[in-house]
């Protein structure tokens, strides 16, 4: 019998009001912070996952007999996998810190129940327990941008996608968003992105096609929102897993890195407006970089929102939300996921944040840890922003050691240099 999961992690890394748009008040003017400031709250906030493969479909076989699954019908556990014995096991922790900021906007709450938390939103889907087991959680992060962390089922549940011929019922998913100029684009895109993907026709038949979709609706619904600031935008990261297919999808300046046999492998680019292919783009649709700036205000050259600089809605602007996606299969190679926004990656490449989790992951095996050991290391090295980081294991154990191989080619020394090297012995005895 055969499950795979969702588990879904929205993250919102907080910026304060000029965030990643250009300042508008002189250096040596008053802070706009002094005025909207909430009180102080230097805390720390982590949470951690965890739920097993295994046990999901030990689950789903004890309270689903009724579909008569089994491992061959959803394949999970492919042909492949049998033989390589290579089964993701998903465990991640996340770590989100104040920085040097005067304040840090940070809420969080946790529903255990997912049916209970959606109400009758939740129709057609099964319980928890059904695929999660004892694992079933709910997880929210509430930022000036917000982080959100949470599970959540394919709609349909498990019939639906036994019709669709789907080959996993559950599936990861991270996402990671980074507003500016206000909070409500950030809020907004966190409440209806993960609805926008799963509601979207094509899913889960053909996921990257949905979660494009789903970007470029949340962003279309920001413009015919009366009720949002028109001038709030954010940045998006999406990664999801459906078995061993990771589907990452970037709009923004977060990233996503591949910890693989300790090499680290972007899985996605930073849109920043000097990026060389983007500050084209950009000219080419009419726009200008100016001081790092797209148009002189925004930091990024992709964003959601932002519409007081884009044209009217239907319309291609230098500013896009269209994502960039990546699809890979993950291999037992594939050791975790990193996600971080921006505050991490200013002051920390990517294959130093692999070295560190790796490391660390060796020592405990705690990925809860490894995000927090990531932050406290940016913050070592005066990152100037707030942080979050997500690490995602795809495995229960712990990364084995490295082993560099003893070269095969026997070294030798030629007959006159043996001669050489007697004589200069000689001369010296």
């Amino acid at each position: 019998m055969q499950s795979s999961w969702l588990f879904h992690s929205l993250q919102i890394d907080s910026r304060d009001m000029n965030g990643g748009v250009a300042p508008q008040t002189p250096p040596d003017s008053p802070s706009m912070d002094a005025g909207v400031a909430k009180p102080p709250h230097h805390h720390l906030t982590s949470i951690r996952h965890c739920a097993s493969s295994a046990r999901i479909a030990a689950a789903a076989a004890a309270s689903s007999p009724d579909y008569g699954l089994d491992l061959g019908t959803l394949s999970l556990i492919s042909p492949t996998d049998v033989r390589t014995g290579f089964l993701p096991v998903f465990r991640s922790g996340s770590c989100a810190e104040i920085g040097p900021k005067s304040y840090m906007e940070d809420e969080h709450v946790c529903v255990d129940n997912l049916i209970e938390h959606l109400g009758g939103r939740a129709a057609g889907i099964p319980a928890p327990g059904a695929f999660y087991g004892d694992s079933s959680s709910f997880v929210i992060y509430f930022h000036v941008e917000t982080r959100l962390a949470h599970m959540c089922h394919c709609p349909g549940g498990v019939k639906n996608l036994l019709n669709l011929k789907c080959n996993h019922l559950l599936c990861p998913e991270m996402q990671v968003f980074d507003g500016h100029g206000s909070t409500d684009a950030a809020c907004f895109v966190r409440k209806n992105l993960l609805k926008f993907i799963v509601e979207d026709m094509n899913f889960p038949t053909n996921v990257g096609k949905a979660i494009r979709g789903a970007f470029l609706k949340a962003d279309h619904a920001l413009a015919d929102s009366h009720s949002l600031d028109n001038n709030s935008g954010t940045t998006a990261l999406t990664a999801l897993i459906f078995g061993r297919t990771l589907f990452v999808a970037n709009a923004g300046d977060c990233r996503a890195v591949l910890g693989k046999r300790g090499r680290a492998v972007e899985l996605s680019r930073d849109h920043k407006p000097t990026c060389k292919s983007e500050k084209i783009r950009i000219e080419k649709l009419g726009g200008t970089v100016f001081d790092g700036y797209l148009n002189g205000q925004l930091a990024v050259a992709r964003a959601l929102g932002d519409w007081h600089m884009k044209g009217p809605k239907g319309s291609i602007s230098p500013l896009s939300a269209e994502p960039e996606l990546q699809e890979i299969v993950l291999s037992e190679e594939d050791e975790f996921l990193i996600i971080g926004c921006d505050g991490l990656w200013d002051v920390m490449t990517s294959q130093c944040a692999v070295s560190i989790v790796r490391k660390e992951l060796m020592q405990h095996n705690n990925p809860e840890k490894c995000s927090g050991e990531l932050v406290q290391e940016a913050l070592k090295r005066d990152s100037c922003d707030n942080l979050t980081v997500v690490v995602i294991c795809f495995s229960s154990n712990p990364p084995p050691q490295i082993e560099i191989p003893r070269p095969r080619v026997r070294r030798s020394i030629s007959l006159e240099g043996l001669h050489l090297l007697r004589g200069a012995l000689d001369s010296n005895a």
